[in-house]
């Protein structure tokens, strides 16, 4: 039977502990220690039943308790430090980036399908959610005035258990939002503030949450409410759960509830950053509203939009992409397309890499890109695969030039490193290096740490580390109706001495989390060495429906379980934020095994680097570009390969031989003074080399500066004016596409024989035909670059050629190259559209050769 009415009976907090309510709301507590110090005084086992959680803390805590606290002068004191702080930090100014920027709108917007903030808020499944929430973070530290998108599941992602023969089982807690630190919207009245969208013209309403992450709002979207249908109310139930069809309704609710929630909220976006293509409706849905809400056609209204989108993909496999049958996008979007203003089919045309294949799947990251001005991967060579997976969608162009770049990931470093390590780093870098941790001289006082203390920290770590893992196994098998004696086992596994290997993430097969254990008797000579024990601490979830990933994590177990690795590995189930923290801290090796090149960027590593852990890696994501010797080891020399079961054999050996030869007898290098001294000087340069590089604050700035701020001031221009450049934006775009076919290069000419000394210059003169468009219209370029033995272009650069003369239609256009280094070079012509008129002059895939 339900209650008539609901209601919750709360501790009364007495009006000197007032300020526990801002700090508890505000999930900068996930990054700032102080703040969850304060909760934690406040009933240490409490803190920990709650999950450390700040707002089910305040909900559970006794009266008693709460009325001692209000008169502990020393609690008091600390309350009021720490409340000070956060209003400092909120209240303070932002800093307007460039002179051009004052005066100037500026609200970036980012939409995700998962953010991964805190452990007490489980809406993220793995490393797209975690780099999400990681963004925001930064983004609040720099004080950018970012707004946020998301869902916001009832279920979350699943929790993880295993079988007593070790498979992989889920279940699905429910989420309280009461007990969580966000706040439901509300209208004038008071009454929930919700918005609609159309599923095959059914309403589903949708309310929003606010959380707040620092500095930055996050936006969460709820279908679970009593006014809905059941099946509609199941749509945020669990984040990448249901079928295709559940998967298009949130991606739906996503996109184009976004938008409109932000439009309720007064909010308009002047760029939109999609994280993903879960998101690429958002872009639908604003040039629904700019149609319908200032005359535009739809050709210009999507002028405006896709000016002002930034896609971000981050995967490397065309199976790992959104798509839907026609016939289930037709259902959901027929209706909206007339509110577009276009036909259903030119809408499953965006989504298609071949518009005019009515047989091929509608793909969201087809639409995606289309409809963004910028669009990128998330490592130098997640952009080289991309682009080689996307070239289809601009067939005219060669693959170096289709319109996808790089902005590599990074992490929030404040959230990811120790206690140990942060105390470190506020003394001999600064009590304020957290604020500028992407300024490479800030990290050079990383020198001035000494190695006994950088190493003692590091073993502190990994003590802890040891002593986490014990009871997380002890309850492991407690919850499976273990004897008291078969618990008591757990508390002997690992050693607080021994190289310590972790190794977590999705276990997805192409990350190849059995890569290690291929040859079980050479692993058991490594790790039950007497003099140089290595042990290996294992964690990650399987998706639901894959079973081959499950099947790994059970040979791991069945493994696990044998006389001679019983005490050496050890897998902790139900891997989420708490864990990935302890583990990645704790670790002397960081292990990612990839199969080059499906790993888009693994920010894990990054985060075990960030507290002084080395990397044994493939040389894959991020690790393509960031590994050198001097601080960790690359298992291969970067080899692709036909044959995968060749491949494994070959990468586990080399993994092995690393493993004997290299890190075991560096670890275990130690002096008198048990401190391995040429270990701690790869801990040292990692931080220093790698720290400023890759972490978020870098990204985020880099997003900022090359994305966010162009997209911005495009998107003023084109909307000032009662929207008078978006249509001229579509005159222009319209007489381009009409004539581009006439547009032709006659003739190529340069002053210059077969050689040409260092320092000297080619004058080159192409004559090109227009027609009806005109030399503004139009940009010509010198193509050069070295060339490789097929006489392609190894690399290239452009050297804007300037008109100069026309006769008889024929225009002449000249300019120089420069001959800068030796070798053999080459040099074609380019006629591109306008690079003046457009952000992105490669997106409406016209191009001309000569």
């Amino acid at each position: 039977m339900k209650a008539k009415r609901e209601y919750r009976i709360v501790p009364n907090l007495p009006a000197t502990l007032d300020p526990l309510r801002d700090l508890a709301g505000n999930l900068i507590f996930s990054w700032r220690s102080e703040t969850r110090d304060l909760f934690k005084r406040m009933d240490p086992s409490l803190w920990i039943e709650c999950g450390h959680n700040p707002v089910k803390l305040l909900g559970e805590i006794s009266q008693e308790r709460l009325d001692e606290l209000s008169h502990d002068m020393g609690f008091l004191a600390q309350m009021q430090e720490v409340a000070e702080d956060l209003r400092k930090y909120l209240t303070f100014p932002r800093q307007v980036f460039d002179e051009k920027e004052a005066g100037m709108r500026f609200v970036p917007t980012y939409f995700s399908a998962e953010f991964g903030l805190t452990s007490c808020v489980p809406i993220y499944s793995g490393g797209l959610g975690i780099l999400a929430g990681d963004h925001l973070k930064s983004a609040s530290d720099l004080n950018i005035p970012l707004v946020a998108v998301g869902l916001l599941y009832q279920e979350g992602y699943f929790s993880q258990y295993l079988s007593a023969d070790g498979w992989q089982m889920e279940t699905y807690p429910v989420n309280d939002f009461s007990n969580m630190p966000i706040t439901q919207m509300r209208d004038a009245s008071g009454a929930p503030l919700r918005v609609s969208v159309n599923f095959k013209e059914r309403q589903a309403l949708i309310n929003i949450w606010r959380a707040d992450v620092g500095r930055v709002p996050l936006y969460l979207l709820d279908t679970n409410m009593e006014e809905n249908p059941e099946d509609i109310r199941q749509t945020t139930a669990q984040l990448y759960g249901g079928d295709r069809e559940m998967r298009l309704r949130q991606e739906i609710v996503l996109g184009i509830g976004g938008v409109r929630a932000l439009r309720a909220m007064g909010i308009v976006p002047t760029v939109v950053h999609m994280n993903e293509g879960h998101s690429a409706f958002s872009a639908l849905e604003r040039i629904n509203m700019l149609r319908k809400e200032n005359g535009l056609s739809f050709d210009e209204a999507r002028e405006v939009v896709q000016a002002s989108t930034v896609f971000t993909t981050h995967t490397p496999v065309p199976a790992g992409n959104d798509t839907f049958d026609p016939g289930l996008v037709i259902s959901y979007f027929n209706e909206y397309a007339k509110e577009l203003g276009i036909n259903i089919k030119v809408l499953l045309g965006y989504g298609r890499v071949n518009p005019r294949d009515e047989g091929e799947l509608f793909g969201v990251t087809p639409l995606a890109l289309r409809l963004s001005a910028h669009a990128n991967g998330v490592s130098r060579l997640h952009g080289e695969v991309s682009r080689a997976m996307w070239r289809d969608v601009w067939p005219r162009n060669p693959e170096e030039d289709i319109p996808i770049d790089y902005v590599t990931n990074g992490i929030h470093v404040p959230t990811w490193i120790s206690r140990d390590i942060a105390y470190l780093f506020n003394r001999y870098l600064g009590p304020n290096w957290n604020e500028d941790p992407d300024n490479e001289k800030v990290w050079e006082q990383v020198e001035q740490i000494p190695t006994t203390e950088l190493w003692r920290a590091h073993v502190r770590c990994r003590e802890a580390l040891v002593g986490f893992a014990r009871r997380l196994l002890a309850k492991q098998l407690d919850l499976r109706g273990a004897t008291i004696a078969e618990r008591q086992v757990a508390y002997d596994v690992l050693s607080a001495d021994a190289l310590t290997i972790g190794f977590a993430r999705r276990f997805a097969t192409y990350k190849r989390a059995t890569l290690l254990f291929r040859d079980p008797d050479r692993l058991d000579k490594i790790i039950n060495n007497p003099e140089r024990p290595v042990q290996i601490i294992l964690a990650g979830k399987a998706h639901p429906q894959d079973n081959e990933g499950k099947e790994f994590i059970k040979q791991i177990i069945h493994l696990a379980r044998q006389d001679r690795f019983r005490n050496r590995i050890v897998f902790l189930e139900d891997y989420n934020m708490r864990i990935a923290h302890v583990l990645l801290s704790g670790a002397d090796v960081w292990l990612n095994t990839p199969r080059r090149p499906l790993e888009a960027c693994g920010t894990s590593g990054m985060k075990a680097m960030a507290n002084g852990a080395l990397n044994l890696s493939v040389l894959d994501g991020w690790w393509d570009e960031g590994y050198h010797r001097d601080f960790g080891w690359a298992i291969g020399h970067g080899e692709q390969y036909q044959d995968l079961n060749f491949q494994d054999e070959t990468e586990s050996r080399d993994l092995y031989n690393l493993l004997e030869k290299q890190v075991v007898p560096l670890f275990y290098d130690q002096e008198a003074d048990g401190i391995p001294r040429g270990w701690v000087a790869k801990m040292r340069a990692g931080l220093r080399r790698l720290a400023p590089v890759f972490n978020a604050h870098r990204m985020v700035q880099d997003y900022s500066d090359r994305f966010y701020v162009p997209c911005s001031k495009r998107y003023s221009q084109l909307t000032d004016n009662n929207m008078a450049g978006a249509r001229e934006m579509t005159d222009w775009r319209r007489k381009m596409m009409t004539n581009w076919n006439d547009v032709s290069v006659l003739g190529v000419g340069s002053t210059e024989g077969q050689e040409c000394s260092v320092g000297s210059e080619i004058e080159v003169s192409a004559k090109v035909v227009l027609g009806k468009l005109e030399p503004a219209d139009v940009t010509v370029e010198a193509y050069y670059g070295r060339l490789d033995h097929r006489g392609e272009f190894a690399d290239r650069e452009c050297s804007a050629l300037e008109p100069k003369a026309q006769a008889d239609g024929v225009w002449e256009f000249t300019g120089k190259v420069p001959c800068q280094k030796t070798g053999r070079f080459g040099f074609t012509v380019r006629v591109t559209p306008s690079h003046e008129k457009q952000e992105n002059p490669f997106v409406m895939g016209l191009v001309c050769w000569a």
